[in-house]
């Protein structure tokens, strides 16, 4: 049995990890590497040929673990995706938003080079044509049921929280007559997250492949997100009679987001306030939740009961076109504005911040991480001036942030997960996903433990 890790080597972004059984050739995610630039033909080139690979196994959909698999296919992949059901729902969502983010920066970057001496038409990095046969090649499992590969591997899907449909993957292996058993992280949830389940405890198995996001750091413990949103919606919206604008990314945080202010304002923690959704995306993909809420978690079967759907009450309004958005700047009463992208780069929140910036009374609470580079980062630095559609703006606005709504466990939940693994079994752990400092945060941890920790590089072999 042969490991190499292709992609989140020693960086967080391209999940790609090519498993080798007795000539049998499984890749588990396919994912978008950011570091090479999302919408360029670098993530074409692959370190394998796409037609060698027999079968690719998706933990779940976020775009650095799903993203480049239309290009898989593209390039001659004819082999079945399987995934979880809502996996596959949510996917098809997010590729069909890469394409559109990439059709936005091809015709950018068009009209740029129109003056200069290079006339070539920048392409996209796949099509909407490319997501549908993507789409028709997944296979969809349930988790904690073994789906047999092939004669001498097993597949059995574990819930781990992070996002609807989200897992890990547990493969038994028959390798030289010999049973091994190797599993795949994906990404790992919090606990007690609004909405999605706790991790489920991963079986024994011989060797673990897991991610290392937060190796070295710790959520915020002194408030609850209850209390934070109390606290910052009473002091923009209420005593400010202003405005609170909440950049949130459509699958996943936005549903947690507003359970969240369903159950405070569904409790009377607060009097009434105007609540806008303005992401298509958002819209859609909460009816993917309703679809699947027997998978949501206790808490929120339980309100369901009690008080009926938990992405609906009164004074929330889901905008559906791009006149309704505009809109709201019309809006004078106090109100929520819960708007994608959660980075600040491209979507209608740049409608939102370019008309409220500037605006005393605006408040723009952050609850996901901005990488370097983005307009969130830099609001989030502290930048006094900012660029928003062409334009340089003052940022008069209070700018806050909260680690809260992170589906990330931190460097505790890893520890854990790992631990629940006996040192005498499980021969090697490998750390992939993550900052380099995070992942030797998180081996230092690991070795003081027990257990056996490598900090895989690209395209390496071992040997398992």
């Amino acid at each position: 049995m042969k490991l190499t890790i292709h992609g989140a080597a020693r960086q967080v972004t391209g999940s790609m990890h090519l498993l080798e059984v007795n000539r049998y050739k499984i890749l588990v995610d396919c994912g978008l590497d950011y570091e090479k630039d999302r919408s360029t033909q670098a993530n074409e080139d692959f370190p394998f040929n796409p037609t060698d690979i027999d079968v690719v196994i998706l933990t779940h959909a976020h775009i650095d673990h799903s993203g480049n698999l239309p290009t898989l296919i593209r390039m001659g992949f004819d082999g079945q995706i399987l995934c979880t059901p809502p996996t596959a729902e949510l996917t098809e969502l997010l590729l069909m938003d890469s394409v559109s983010i990439f059709m936005h920066k091809a015709e950018k970057r068009r009209k740029h080079s129109r003056g200069g001496k290079h006339h070539s038409r920048p392409q996209p990095l796949y099509l909407q044509k490319h997501v549908m046969d993507t789409m028709e090649r997944m296979v969809t499992i349930g988790f904690n049921k073994p789906f047999r590969l092939n004669g001498d591997v097993e597949l059995t899907f574990i819930p781990v929280g992070h996002l609807l449909g989200a897992a890990a993957v547990i493969l038994k292996v028959k390798d030289d007559n010999e049973e091994k058993t190797i599993g795949f992280t994906g990404d790992i949830g919090r606990y007690n997250y609004p909405v999605l389940n706790d991790p489920q405890p991963l079986p024994p198995v011989d060797y673990l492949v897991t991610e290392s996001t937060y190796g070295g750091r710790f959520h915020s413990k002194d408030q609850t997100i209850e209390q934070v949103l109390v606290d910052t919606i009473e002091k923009a919206c209420i005593k400010e009679s202003g405005r609170l604008i909440i950049p949130a990314f459509s699958i996943g945080r936005t549903q947690a987001l507003v359970y969240s202010l369903n159950k405070i304002f569904s409790s009377g923690l607060l009097p009434p306030v105007k609540v806008f959704v303005d992401s298509p995306l958002a819209n859609i993909s909460t009816n993917v939740f309703r679809k699947y809420h027997e998978l949501l978690n206790d808490e929120a079967q339980d309100f369901y009961k009690a008080k009926g759907d938990e992405f609906e009450f009164e004074n929330l309004t889901y905008i559906e076109n791009l006149k309704d958005s505009r809109q709201i700047s019309n809006y004078f009463e106090p109100c929520i504005i819960i708007s994608s992208a959660g980075m600040l780069e491209g979507g209608r929140i740049q409608d939102h911040l370019y008309n409220n910036i500037q605006n005393y009374y605006c408040t723009i609470l952050f609850i996901g991480y901005c990488s370097k580079g983005t307009l969130g980062y830099r609001l989030l630095r502290g930048d006094p001036i900012v660029h928003i559609k062409d334009r340089e703006m003052a940022v008069y606005a209070t700018i806050k942030k909260t680690d809260l709504f992170s589906a990330h466990g931190d460097h505790q939940d890893l520890v854990n997960t790992v631990k629940q693994q006996s040192p005498d079994r499980l021969k090697r752990v490998f750390l992939v996903h993550g900052e380099v400092e995070s992942m030797q945060a998180l081996a230092d941890a690991l070795q003081n433990e027990g257990y056996e920790v490598t900090l895989p590089d690209k395209g390496v072999d071992y040997l398992l």
